[in-house]
């Protein structure tokens, strides 16, 4: 990620938020809070889910792969963010934008893979639960994970190729509060037409995959409307959760890359949502609603007391 001869740029300068500092340090606060918020509930998610042994299933396996991925991805701005909220002058290094961009695409990448993959998982739960446990063996479920990894490291590496050559010759002011592809693009001092176009057709496919998400979540709700129970009550809140958190992700993805690079009044909102609301929210409405959690983490919390009465004795 050497910076070449013909760019000049040597940093980026991020938006600000407001030019009110007192406002920005409410804001500071609020969003740390949020950041924090997030970090601690995957990390429950995670603990729980890797020591109790009655979650170790394929769709827990998933769901503490996503903790993963929303830990990293909210970690990649989030940090920089904040402590820009309390900096005079908010900037990056040229070295330092382009690493960014790699590592957000990379875990945005894999976590839209991912939610293909608990797509799949579902389906096959629903559609073929007596074969089910068949399919979804142990080596599956790691290679379909390291397969959604892979996806979004090859998904990352692609972007960050076409941007590379680029010539950065000034102005260098990014009308978000981190690098991201389109706002980086549009300051580069040649014509970019092409390269946009290849770079939204290549994030077309992600326009695609979220209908076909849709689409494989409707029919899964479809096929149990038709049934009735206990079991079916629960697959089906758990794919209303799934449906409502792929929505979540995908919309404001769509938004901000499947069209031409512009700049409208919504944008800074939208990035906000991007990067600290939802994944502050992912844990929320896929795990610690989850009632099989709630005891799981009430068994943890059990275990975990008798341990701490002995050391204060």
């Amino acid at each position: 990620m050497g910076q070449d001869n013909h760019t000049n740029v040597k940093e980026f300068v991020f938006l600000e938020l407001t030019q009110i500092q007192e406002l920005e340090c409410i804001l500071f606060v609020v969003f740390l809070v949020m950041y924090i918020t997030t970090v601690l509930d995957n990390v429950l998610i995670i603990v729980t889910i890797t020591s109790e042994s009655r979650l170790h299933t394929p769709m827990y396996f998933l769901l503490r792969n996503k903790s993963v991925l929303d830990i990293f991805f909210s970690s990649i701005t989030v940090p920089k963010f904040l402590v820009d909220l309390l900096s005079k002058r908010k900037t990056i290094s040229y070295n330092g934008c382009m690493a960014q961009i790699f590592f957000f695409l990379f875990a945005g990448g894999a976590d839209i893979f991912s939610l293909s993959v608990m797509a799949y998982d579902r389906y096959l739960a629903i559609a073929k639960p007596l074969h089910y446990v068949a399919i979804m063996r142990r080596e599956v479920w790691i290679t379909l994970v390291v397969a959604s990894w892979m996806g979004g490291c090859l998904h990352s590496i692609v972007q960050v190729i076409l941007m590379l050559p680029l010539p950065f010759c000034g102005p260098n002011l990014l009308d978000v509060f981190y690098c991201d592809v389109p706002q980086v693009v549009k300051l580069a001092c040649t014509d970019t037409f092409a390269l946009e176009l290849l770079m939204i057709s290549n994030n077309g496919l992600v326009t695609l995959l979220f209908f076909l998400l849709l689409g494989s979540y409707t029919v899964i709700l479809v096929m149990l409307l038709s049934h009735s129970g206990e079991g079916q009550n629960k697959a089906l809140s758990t794919c209303i959760s799934h449906t409502l958190v792929v929505s979540l992700h995908f919309v404001p993805s769509i938004y901000i890359y499947c069209w031409p690079f512009i700049m409208l009044p919504v944008d800074p909102v939208i990035s906000i949502n991007n990067m600290v609301v939802t994944p502050m929210l992912n844990p929320m409405v896929y795990t610690l609603r989850n009632q099989e959690m709630k005891s799981a983490m009430r068994r943890l919390q059990r275990r975990l007391q008798p341990s701490e009465s002995n050391k204060l004795r």
